[in-house]
């Protein structure tokens, strides 16, 4: 990972939660290279007076054999001879880091519930995703507990480099005005976090250094461990398309994903194989079509059309090749509107903005016809309500899209993020109804418009509506 400075993390919190719950099991937390999973437990270890007992399976491939037995004594007693540390002493913690590399190590968590249940056990794993896809032992269901980890978010990022505007988020509705120098001074930030993003690293040497270099440094680095990973998980021949793919996914940021224009000489399956490695490996996220009738949004999915997410804004940059004075140039609706990343950092938090307990999905919704498509950027639910999310910088008059959305499902309350402080409109307005040339029909909503910066306060706000 490389040594940087422990950053507090909303992780933090569920940690606490699950070490004191009185049905604690091993927990596994899932989530992309570098975005923090190994510092965490260690932070969470020293905080806690805890003895850590870590070993990184990657490194020690022979216990995958001493796991498969399930003898979680001889288990311990190899873990102990490697370490020099018993995992099950109390005040221990066992750590079991990069858990992939021996599947069966998956398996023995359940052991580990059953025959030491006071003895903590954390794994994580960044290919976590292939070795569970295999399925050729028997996985701990029940038994364990899952956790997904993503880069830090933009109020993760705040209160690593500026607390002190952390209070204008707690209490930001669309009824309190907020100062305008603290509205001006988040927009600065966020627009500092589309370049930084939110790798933990490149969050530290920001915050230590200030310097945009050195963050440029990190994005390099950690970019060439994702390729240097390919060989992990694909064969040789498959190894160029996953490159030309993964650096095609930035270009495509938020477009319906056509598969020859991510490598125009291969055939459909091998570019869709290697979309799915590089979703298993997490480095991307689909975005899935949904007819969005009802919840959950999942269960009308056509999982054919979709549009991909990169897993960092700060790295969709970098690999874009764009400068930090080139995005300090752009204007607030070029911010917003050029090349997807105000739509990037939307999807990217409304991934995180969970408790990190569900395996995180993303819906979108698409009308398509011969001249008159309509698409929502986002669709989310909430207490068994939908709402339709969409990144703009232009006034209601811009909206189409979402107006047939909001006609044929008959939504009333709908969500805009742009660069303005937050409002709430009731807005009235006739449409054209899709498929007729002058049938109109009428819409009456309600249009909640708040900043990029407040995304994470999304679902507070939905409580209130």
């Amino acid at each position: 990972m490389g040594m940087f400075l422990h950053l507090p993390r909303k992780s933090n919190e569920f940690l606490n939660e699950w070490f004191h719950s009185s049905r604690r099991k091993p927990l596994v937390i899932r989530g992309a290279r570098q975005v923090g999973k190994t510092s965490i437990v260690r932070a969470f270890a020293e905080e806690n007076n805890l003895v850590l007992c870590e070993i990184n399976l990657e490194k020690h491939l022979h216990l995958d054999e001493v796991f498969r037995t399930c003898d979680i004594r001889k288990i311990n007693l190899e873990i102990e001879a490697i370490t020099g540390i018993s995992p099950d002493k109390k005040g221990h913690l066992l750590f079991l880091d990069e858990i992939q590399a021996t599947p069966y190590a998956l398996a023995a968590l359940r052991y580990y519930y059953e025959e030491y249940p006071d003895l903590p056990v954390i794994a994580t794993g960044s290919l976590l995703e292939f070795a569970l896809s295999q399925g050729n032992f028997s996985m701990p269901v029940g038994r364990v507990v899952y956790y997904h980890l993503f880069p830090l978010s933009f109020r993760e990022f705040l209160q690593a480099v500026s607390p002190d505007l952390l209070k204008y988020l707690d209490t930001i509705n669309w009824e309190a005005e907020i100062p305008q120098s603290a509205h001006r001074k988040l927009l600065e930030k966020q627009r500092e976090y589309l370049f930084v993003g939110g790798m933990p690293e490149a969050v530290s040497v920001y915050k230590k250094t200030g310097s945009i270099t050195e963050v440029s440094e990190i994005h390099r680095s950690i970019i060439d461990t994702y390729r240097d990973d390919f060989h992990k998980y694909a064969s040789q021949k498959e190894l160029i398309r996953l490159q030309k793919v993964f650096s095609q996914i930035p270009l495509r940021l938020t477009q319906k994903a056509k598969y020859s224009q991510y490598d125009e000489g291969a055939r459909t399956d091998e570019i869709k194989h290697a979309m799915d490695l590089l979703i298993k490996a997490r480095v991307c996220y689909p975005v899935l079509r949904s007819h969005c009738n009802g919840v959950p949004l999942n269960a009308e999915v056509d999982e054919k059309s979709f549009k991909l997410l990169f897993l960092d804004v700060g790295l969709a940059c970098h690999i874009l090749g764009l400068k930090w004075k080139f995005i300090q140039e752009f204007t607030e609706a070029e911010l917003v509107n050029e090349g997807g990343l105000a739509e990037q950092f939307i999807g990217q938090h409304l991934l995180n903005i969970g408790e990190g307990k569900q395996r995180p999905e993303l819906h979108y919704w698409l009308r398509e016809g011969k001249a008159n498509n309509a698409e929502v950027d986002y669709v989310i639910a909430r207490g068994g309500k939908i709402y339709p999310v969409e990144v703009k910088a232009g006034k209601s008059g811009s909206l189409k899209s979402l107006h047939q959305y909001l006609f044929q499902k008959d939504c009333k309350v709908a969500f805009r993020f742009d660069v303005n402080p937050p409002s709430r409109q009731e807005l009235e307005t006739s449409i054209r109804i899709s498929g007729t040339r002058e049938e109109m029909g009428k819409i009456a909503y309600s249009l909640i418009s708040l900043p990029l910066y407040a995304v994470e306060e999304l679902y507070r706000l939905c409580e209130g509506l």
